[in-house]
């Protein structure tokens, strides 16, 4: 019965889909962007300037024409960095204008008459968000997904089902981006993806990056942004590109706040609370935002192996409760018209306690068990982070620009994990041997980063040019300890203390133009030298190893090529390439063996090289919103996490770290938009990718894996009666490949969500179920090296959330300078 209820609901999931798709793929064939257009001729001209509220030219706003008799369009334009436009080959008649931008209210102006020569329309000024006019209208909700020429943006507040969920769970939301057993991100099946926040690279990997996403929560984030192919201004270090999460800030004018309390209930409860606010003038602006978060969450696991003629099978259950304090504190000086210098800090403090039982059932294959493992471990953590930046843009308009940006970042990690390992017979009334053991863990990383970026037109085109400098300190301790009569002793055998040290030295240099009206491009080239040393520091002389030192330099070229294959309706194909680098981190570096239980160990390997990939993507976008996009990665040297046995014990698994020779992987992805009816609106994502894993260690194995993984996410809006939102949404997941040897089975998810406005539209309440049919956790299976595998696992996936947001205040929004004093599209620049 269970399974047959599940089978229903993913049914009616994808026949909703094909009843949105069908009619509003016809409906828009009669209104909107993708209307019939009206053929103009090449007569007439109709000029003019955008500028916002304060008189600040608003570059990048759509300008469009419609005829006045029957709606249809009649051209797009998009003004420049001075805000103006031009719209040429207008035939006589009466048109209406619409002015839409980001942030502020659409601009409408309508009844203009066009009979001869060049009409200028002056300065057309768009009114902040707070005030409505006659001739304007406030957009009420962000679309859920936005493709930008370099990006597709993810907007966390344009969607209910954000409700109660942290960082790591907006990700397996977001298009194209799917999460492993081990919590590790991949972008279009790639794996190798940079973490930012806030525009700045966060020098964390592995469980810790993990702990951090979890910490986060769907209230403090405004906007993922999603970069495939970065170009030469970027880091070179991402195979699969940037995730750029970008932290809700403060942007109002006067005096602004918002208090938010939300509350999760799954198999445990989790609970946050902030307050922001912040102060705005003409001079400057102060903004601020404190909160707590108390998260109770598990992970349950289970595993087959079969291996050197032992059947081993494992049960891990792992239980995590957190409380973390944050807070952020900035401010912004607008010194004249050009000149702004901005301060921010910010930073958060987390304990965290862990209890966990990792049990193994013993036998030979075939046979009775033999006897039972029992690894139970208890650990207490801490998560300690401070980040600090100091910004100064130099901004004259018409394409110019100077931005200095001087950052720094301590993390300081603590772990005290204790490890009984009892071993019991298959009855476990009696124990056969008992070992106790402790592990002290601490590691702290500290990140220097000096970055300039120069930009100012050449010839038709834009130039830019700018120098990094990054230092990474990572110092890791590795203390093991054996249980002797009652009391911890320290293993010199097993510990050690390994330094990671990282410069990168970097200079980019880019160019973007057009060559005609249809045809424009992008080239850039970054060079970076590469200083690293890793050293292992044993507490025996026989175990000491020395340093691992990496000095290299590299070029990473990108190219871009645009072509408008029709200006009037909005399309358009796009072609870029981009080669880029991941190099290895400290979590899988360090090549002491690491006892996760006494029949599973994990090892990293201090010789593993950088990773290397060319991407080559093919995009087109219809009628301005219908986005697709074909792209093939080649990457040699791909650092993959692999499954065997180990090396000293028979009976246990090995996790351990290489170079596959090569992974090859073809993707498919495409972003629709749908508006449906008046009160209905609807987004589907869909992507396909064919992965390609081959290499060869000799007597430790082979690697020949192929797989065909898809993945669609959809998303209904729709608007009911008092000013109700409901909102239904889920992705379906088909089989692919984790890792280099790891092959996982298909997974869905269905959620709900509902939000109504209280209080003049200042109280916002949301209320979510998320996996409401518990089906989003993985199955899969491995065979490599002797070792054959088969898995699953799931975690508190399934829950219902309630949200109360209360906005007080002025709440009256700056539509052109934001808190940083850059407009958007610097601000994703930096």
């Amino acid at each position: 019965m269970k399974s047959t209820l599940h089978r229903a609901a993913l049914h009616c999931f994808f026949i909703l889909l094909l009843c949105t798709c069908g009619p509003a793929l016809m409906a828009q064939s009669n209104s909107g962007p993708n209307a019939e257009l009206a053929i103009p001729n090449d007569d007439l001209v109709i000029r003019g300037q955008v500028q916002d509220a304060d008189g600040l030219a608003v570059a990048f706003a759509n300008v469009a024409l419609y005829t006045v008799a029957d709606n249809k369009l009649v051209k797009v334009e998009t003004t420049d960095d001075a805000g103006l436009f031009s719209m040429d080959g207008i035939t006589d008649g009466t048109y209406n204008l619409v002015v839409t931008y980001l942030g502020a209210p659409d601009l409408r102006k309508e009844g203009i008459k066009v009979t001869n020569g060049i009409l200028n329309l002056g300065v057309l000024q768009m009114a902040p968000a707070a005030v409505e006019l006659a001739v304007a209208t406030v957009t009420a909700t962000r679309a859920l997904i936005e493709i930008k020429p370099d990006r597709t943006v993810f907007n966390v507040q344009g969607t209910i089902n954000a409700v109660g969920q942290n960082g790591l769970d907006l990700l397996r939301k977001a298009p194209g981006v799917t999460i492993d057993n081990n919590d590790n991100i991949n972008v279009l099946s790639r794996s190798g993806v940079l973490i930012y926040v806030n525009g700045k690279r966060l020098p964390l990997a592995g469980e810790e990056l993990a702990n951090y996403l979890r910490s986060l929560t769907a209230e403090q984030i405004d906007r993922i942004d999603i970069i495939t192919n970065p170009g030469a201004k970027y880091e070179a270090e991402g195979n699969a590109g940037i995730i750029d999460i970008r932290l809700s800030k403060a942007e109002n004018e006067g005096a602004n706040g918002t208090a938010n309390m939300t509350s999760t209930q799954g198999r445990y409860n989790r609970s946050n609370a902030s307050i922001a606010g912040n102060f705005r003038n003409k001079k400057f602006n102060v903004f601020s935002r404190v909160g707590t978060v108390r998260s109770e969450s598990y992970n349950k696991f289970s595993f087959d192996m079969l291996q050197n003629g032992l059947r081993l099978e494992e049960s891990i259950l792992q239980q995590r409760t957190t409380v973390d304090y944050f807070g952020q504190f900035g401010t912004d000086f607008f010194l004249g018209e050009h000149h702004t210098i901005g301060f921010l800090a910010s930073g958060s403090l987390q304990d965290g306690d862990h209890t966990g039982t990792d049990n193994f059932l013993i036998s030979t294959i075939g046979g009775p068990v033999d006897s039972i493992l029992l690894a139970g471990s208890t650990s207490m953590t801490t998560r300690n982070r401070g980040e600090f930046n100091l910004n100064y843009r130099y901004d004259p308009g018409k394409g110019k620009s100077l931005n200095v940006d001087l950052d720094y970042g301590t993390f300081q990690n603590t772990d005290l994990r204790s490890q009984p390992n009892t071993y019991v017979t298959p009855d476990r009334e009696t124990v056969l041997t008992e070992v106790n053991n402790t592990f002290d863990t601490p590691r702290d990383i500290d990140i220097y980063t000096f970055k300039v970026d120069y930009e100012q037109p050449i010839g038709n085109g834009q130039f830019g040019a700018g120098i990094r400098f990054s230092q990474v300190a990572t110092k890791n301790t590795f203390l093991f300890f054996d249980e002797v009569g009652g009391l911890p002793v320290q293993s010199d055998r097993r510990s050690n203390l390994f330094d990671y040290d990282e410069n990168v030295y970097a200079a980019y240099l880019s160019y973007a133009g057009k060559l005609n009206e249809k045809i424009s491009y992008s080239a850039g080239l970054r060079s970076e030298n590469t200083n690293a040393m890793g050293t292992l520091t044993a507490f025996l002389d026989e175990l000491q190893e020395a340093p691992v030192e990496i000095d290299y330099l590299s070029f990473f070229p990108s190219a871009g090529l645009t072509y408008a294959l029709n200006q009037e309706k909005g399309n358009t194909i796009a072609l870029n390439y981009g080669r880029r680098i991941n190099r290895p981190d400290y979590n899988v570096l360090n090549p002491f063996r690491n006892q996760i239980s006494q029949l599973k160990y994990e090892r990293g390997n201090p010789f593993l090289r950088p990773e290397i990939v060319n991407n080559l993507e093919l995009g087109y976008t219809l009628a301005y919103r219908y986005n697709f996009k074909l792209a093939y990665s080649q990457t040699s040297d791909q650092i993959t996490r692999l499954l065997g046995p180990d090396d000293f014990d028979p009976r246990a698994g090995s996790i351990s770290w290489d170079n596959l020779a090569k992974q090859t992987v073809v993707s498919f992805n495409a972003s629709l938009p749908f508006t449906v009816t008046k009160n209905w609106d609807a987004f589907a994502n869909i992507s396909a990718s064919h992965i390609n894993n081959q290499a060869d260690y000799g007597d430790d194995g082979n690697v020949n894996l192929q797989a065909f993984s898809y993945n669609m996410f959809q998303q209904h809006t729709f608007k009911l009666p008092g000013k109700v939102t409901f909102e239904l949404s889920g992705y379906y997941a088909g089989p692919g490949i984790w890792g280099g040897v790891f092959e996982y089975d298909e997974s869905w998810a269905l959620n709900l969500g509902l939000q109504k406005k209280f209080l003049g539209d200042k109280l916002n309440v949301k209320l979510s179920a998320n996996d409401i049919f518990f089906q989003s956790g993985w199955t899969g299976s491995s065979d490599f090296n002797g070792q054959n595998s088969t898995g699953a696992g799931n975690w508190d996936s399934r829950s219902v959330a309630l949200s109360l947001s209360y906005a007080f205040g002025n709440q009256k929004v700056k539509s052109r300078k934001r808190e940083t004093g850059l407009s958007e599209e610097a601000e994703r620049a930096n």
